[in-house]
């Protein structure tokens, strides 16, 4: 009996502190005031660490530079190799080669964004720092207090508010699916889509800033965004409504699918039919003629991504036609990391640290809409929308696919890096 009140006073407590604010898109000021304290803490934590920077030097991680592991020239390899070959070829040149050669093993421009972003100063999270150390006993405390606050407050907190945040939505998207098709039914399943989204983004201690709101995806359009996470398409629903593309899974996910599929036209296919790239273009194009439904929301790297970069965008999703609208999505590393190493973690391992992390915090850009020009292909079209997005987000715009994830580079790939060294070779008077 004393179990039962106990748990019936924290559910009333949830319900009247978070989850009805976050239902009416209010805010009472406790996140705020847990951020501001957060903030300090850290803050403290970082002048402790420099503190004892000082004292013990040979202790302390090295700070990474802006080049990662190694330092790296920033000359393109065409002026490298024009400096090297004024004169005839000598055996000495093949050392450039090696060299890069050598910087590739150690740390090549492509791996290291499917790992976790290495932080300069530790959030009292994650040891992230190279061979961190004991630096005072207070620090010690701080952190053990923060496993305590994280692991029997938050956690048990954040628990219940997404079980009440995804169990709302599988009942509201159920009884308003039953409803005819009408403009009410539409409104109805916009409440239920956004009023869920917040609950849920407050089960992860949420600080989501949205810029330039007036640039928000419109129906009929298509949104493309950066991906680091699974939570990307809660963070964007938060601030608006979209129609979800992607495979129809089992389990929890399932569930969720079958039910919301029924109050908003999500696009939901079988995995026979993803292989089938005409049926997907086919799907994807009568959803955007209708100019009465909700924005489609798309993912093109296809992977998440360590939110340092971006990534080669598929071309499919920029062949349909209609508007497309930019979005950046960049995550504040300090607080928690939301990256997910789906190689490493399964997807209860990464949510059970992102329950357990100080918050999620992000920054959100609506970049101005986009259309597709008369001399451009969908690959140029994709290209300067990806640009568009990396500037906005402050990262780093690669032209790998995101699928080198877990597939090893392609022998194409590699035989047209060596017909651009022997063109080179050759133009510089090395051969012949």
């Amino acid at each position: 009996w004393a179990v039962g009140q106990v748990g019936a006073v924290w559910v009333a407590v949830v319900f009247g502190l978070v989850v009805l604010p976050s239902a009416l898109g209010i805010s009472l000021g406790i996140s705020e005031a847990y951020m501001w304290v957060l903030v300090k803490t850290l803050e403290w934590a970082t002048l402790r660490l420099q503190k004892g920077a000082k004292k013990k030097q040979p202790q302390m991680p090295r700070t990474p530079t802006a080049n990662g592991i190694i330092e790296r020239d920033e000359t393109p390899m065409e002026k490298e190799i024009a400096l090297l070959h004024r004169a005839d070829f000598e055996f000495s040149h093949i050392f450039y080669f090696c060299r890069k050669g050598f910087e590739a093993i150690v740390e090549d421009e492509v791996t290291q964004r499917f790992s976790s972003e290495e932080l300069l100063s530790w959030n009292l999270l994650t040891r992230t720092n190279v061979n961190f150390h004991y630096i005072s006993l207070r620090l010690t405390i701080v952190w053990v207090i923060g496993v305590i606050v994280r692991y029997c407050i938050l956690l048990p907190l954040r628990f219940t508010l997404a079980a009440i945040g995804i169990t709302s939505m599988i009942v509201g998207t159920t009884v308003v699916g039953q409803l005819p098709n009408s403009s009410v039914k539409n409104y109805l399943s916009e409440v239920v889509h956004l009023t869920c989204s917040r609950i849920i983004v407050r089960a992860l201690s949420g600080t989501i800033r949205y810029h330039n709101k007036e640039n928000r995806p419109q129906k009929g359009g298509i949104c493309v965004a950066n991906h680091t996470s699974p939570i990307d398409a809660i963070i964007l629903t938060n601030d608006g409504c979209y129609a979800m593309v992607g495979q129809v899974h089992g389990g929890l996910m399932g569930v969720i699918q079958r039910a919301t599929v029924k109050a908003c036209p999500h696009v939901w296919f079988e995995r026979s039919e993803m292989k089938d790239r005409h049926l997907v273009t086919k799907r994807l194009r009568e959803h955007v003629a209708d100019k009465s439904k909700l924005p489609i929301l798309i993912f093109p790297e296809g992977t998440c991504i360590n939110n340092t970069s971006v990534m080669m965008f598929k071309k499919g999703s920029f062949e349909i036609g209609g508007t497309i609208y930019p979005v950046a999505i960049k995550y504040d590393p300090q607080f928690g990391d939301a990256f997910w190493n789906s190689s490493k973690y399964n997807i209860v391992s990464y949510l059970l640290r992102i329950m357990t992390s100080w918050a999620i915090v992000c920054n959100v850009w609506y970049l101005p809409p986009m259309v597709r020009k008369e001399d451009e292909d969908a690959v140029q079209f994709a290209n300067r929308v990806r640009s568009a997005i990396a500037r906005q987000g402050g990262l780093t715009e690669l032209p790998w696919d995101g699928g080198l994830k877990r597939a090893k580079v392609k022998d194409t790939f590699k035989e047209e890096q060596q017909k651009n060294y022997s063109k080179m070779l050759v133009r510089n008077g090395s051969i012949g």
